[in-house]
């Protein structure tokens, strides 16, 4: 079975080729963006072409200046993204089976959710310092609710006919969680947790943003402050690699533990 895709005229995208069109892609950019600023002659101070970009990401590196703060943004990226995980689950799995806590407590979910995280940072910061306590906790409530939706989702999506087999042979309600309901949520899931580990990204930097002593944000917020232009887009560049790292990691984790959704998918491709 095969998971390339293939398009009707029968050209198949291959892995060699997916990266090749990657990497033209980029070429492309990098070259239009080099010619846009040289073209229109656009300050470096407000604009810098790819070249200074470049310097600033190896200035970054290369001084050791980079490490510390990033440390600290990795930190509470992760520990934000498993509280938030963890949290957006296990309520999820308690509202996915139970009609009457999604009736109680969904609605104050969805509520919370629509405010915008910017506006209470500065609260969760007065509240748990300028630690990477309250970084943490802003991360864990950006990433709370994608987990929740989808696990919710993913519960309901379970066969009727399975659960009311399953209870016929009088299995509890713990058996029919994890041999029917939790393997149909799987997918569900994992497609929140890929959802959250890039938005927890921007929960931290939110954070470091409203108040912070350390970490990436607030090196952007450093360079901001003496219009270092490259280094504030050096800056933007490595969030960016950090999010695309973490979320090939979620991707390679879920093809492990949920690997027959991939096969069922080859089935549906004709592979």
């Amino acid at each position: 079975m095969s998971a390339v895709p293939e398009s009707p005229a029968g050209w198949r995208l291959t892995p060699q080729r997916r990266r090749a069109l990657i990497l033209a892609v980029l070429v492309g950019v990098l070259a239009f963006w080099h010619i846009a600023v040289t073209a229109f002659g656009v300050s470096h101070l407000i604009f810098p072409g790819p070249a200074a970009v470049a310097k600033a990401v190896y200035d970054l590196f290369a001084t050791g200046e980079i490490w510390p703060h990033l440390w600290v943004t990795l930190y509470e990226i992760l520990m934000g993204f498993a509280v938030g995980a963890l949290a957006g689950f296990v309520l999820g799995a308690l509202i996915g089976q139970s009609a009457l806590l999604e009736a109680v407590l969904y609605p104050y979910v969805v509520a919370f959710q629509t405010v915008p995280k910017v506006a209470i940072a500065p609260l969760f910061v007065l509240w748990f310092g300028f630690d990477t306590t309250s970084k943490v906790v802003i991360t864990a409530t950006i990433v709370f609710f994608p987990v929740l939706a989808n696990t919710i989702v993913g519960l309901r999506s379970a066969p009727r006919d399975q659960i009311d087999l399953m209870k016929a042979f009088t299995a509890s309600t713990w058996h029919v969680f994890r041999m029917v309901r939790l393997p149909h949520a799987l997918p569900y899931v994992f497609a929140g947790l890929d959802i959250g580990i890039v938005l927890a990204v921007i929960g931290a930097i939110v954070g470091e943003f409203v108040g912070a002593q350390a970490g990436l944000g607030y090196l952007i917020l450093q360079r901001n402050f003496s219009m270092d232009a490259g280094g504030m887009f050096a800056i933007l560049i490595v969030l960016s690699v950090i999010g695309i790292v973490l979320h090939a990691v979620m991707k390679m984790i879920a093809r492990r533990v949920i690997f027959w959704a991939d096969a069922f998918a080859d089935i549906a491709r004709g592979g």
